[in-house]
């Protein structure tokens, strides 16, 4: 395949590099570096025309962005979720109405949004949730638990899949649902504390909360439907721009191989290189997909490919520092914050790569039955 960058695209990759070496800090704050990119016009450079505050770019201009950004010194992104999933979303199965009311907040970086998918007991089973939607008049009642809900403490809403048809069965009788999270005490968020002494993800609570009918997206009962779109969004450019995390992260690994002399080693110098190697690949297929030549399966290869790639590269960045990458500070305790190194964090955090955004065994039986045409899995009755 054909997927080069023009002289257009090298222009804009220069302006996008001028712009964050300008502008990005680490040390701002999350929410104000959001309206700072939203003033720019650098929220939904993949959207459409439609005078929703966004610039618009080629598909090789947002992978120059996306690879710019990640090699910069910009702020974690708060707004991901609502910019790359959710706007895509609603531009593919939402209301005018919708459109004009959430896309200019997100493009602005003024909203920021969760993700209201997993359960307890329905995490990789997604038809098998238990969130009930009961409809009053002019809203919806929402009662349920969800979990690994990243940035559920700083969203301003949360996009919810919920039961609006009590006798229906799994994936019928589901809708999607626009759920403001300014609701207290009919809304809780809980953080998760990880291994890694942080807490990424949330649960949340919802009891009697609130969503307006018309922020049903895709009419009710169609929830599935949209939640999988929304799904086949979640793994596109920004692939790109993780590779250069990546690759970063390889380069430290490298240095300290290097540093303690486990280089010397012929077996752990061949686990580089071949970290090396499936790398490179995992960009051009990245690149092959989004170019369109890449079929039903290809998002599902490429998360078994980085997810498996990812966690090697958290054993080998153990492996290369030897016993002392398992000391951990002099004065831990169980009930104190502790601090770990990168090296440390990279191990601990990568062990989560394989379940998160779909588990390996998810990911393998979908290949299975939409690119091979293996019978299906037998589901249990709910």
């Amino acid at each position: 395949m054909d997927f080069e960058f023009t002289s257009e695209d090298d222009a804009f990759r220069t302006e996008a590099r001028a712009w964050l070496a300008a502008h990005a800090n680490r040390t701002l704050q999350r929410r104000s570096w959001e309206r700072t990119l939203g003033e720019a016009g650098w929220i939904g450079i993949g959207w459409p025309e439609g005078g929703y505050g966004n610039r618009t770019a080629t598909l090789t201009q947002q992978v120059a962005w996306a690879e710019e950004y990640a090699r910069s010194d910009a702020p974690p992104r708060s707004g991901h979720i609502g910019e790359n999933l959710l706007a895509p979303t609603l531009i593919a199965h939402g209301s005018e109405e919708h459109k004009r009311r959430f896309l200019p907040p997100i493009a602005a970086g003024e909203e920021l949004w969760c993700q209201g998918y997993s359960e307890p007991g329905a995490g990789s089973d997604l038809a098998g949730i238990r969130t009930s939607a009961v409809r009053e008049g002019s809203s919806y009642r929402i009662t349920g638990q969800k979990i690994w809900t990243s940035l559920a403490h700083e969203a301003d809403w949360c996009f919810v899949l919920a039961r609006t048809d009590p006798d229906s069965r799994r994936h019928h009788g589901l809708s999607f649902l626009l759920v403001p999270m300014d609701q207290p005490g009919r809304i809780e968020v809980r953080p998760i504390r990880q291994m890694t002494g942080t807490s990424d993800f949330n649960e949340v609570f919802f009891d009697g909360a609130r969503a307006r009918v018309e922020h049903v997206v895709g009419g009710a009962g169609q929830g599935w439907r949209v939640a999988m779109s929304l799904l086949g969004f979640e793994r596109g450019v920004s692939t790109l721009a993780q590779q250069i995390g990546f690759a970063e992260e390889l380069a430290q690994v490298v240095r300290t191989a290097r540093r303690t002399g486990a280089a010397d080693d012929p077996v752990v110098r061949a686990r580089l290189v071949r970290q090396w190697a499936e790398l490179r690949t995992m960009r051009w297929n990245a690149l092959r997909t989004l170019g369109g030549s890449g079929d039903a399966g290809a998002p599902s290869v490429a998360k078994l490919l980085w997810a498996n790639w990812h966690q090697r590269l958290g054993e080998l960045a153990v492996q290369v520092r030897g016993g002392a990458a398992a000391v951990g500070p002099v004065d831990w305790s169980p009930s104190a914050p502790y601090e770990i190194d990168p090296d440390q964090h990279l191990f601990l955090f990568s062990r989560a790569d394989t379940v998160y955004g779909g588990s390996d065994q998810v990911q393998r039986t979908i290949i299975a039955e939409r690119v091979l045409g293996l019978p299906r899995e037998p589901k249990g009755v709910v």
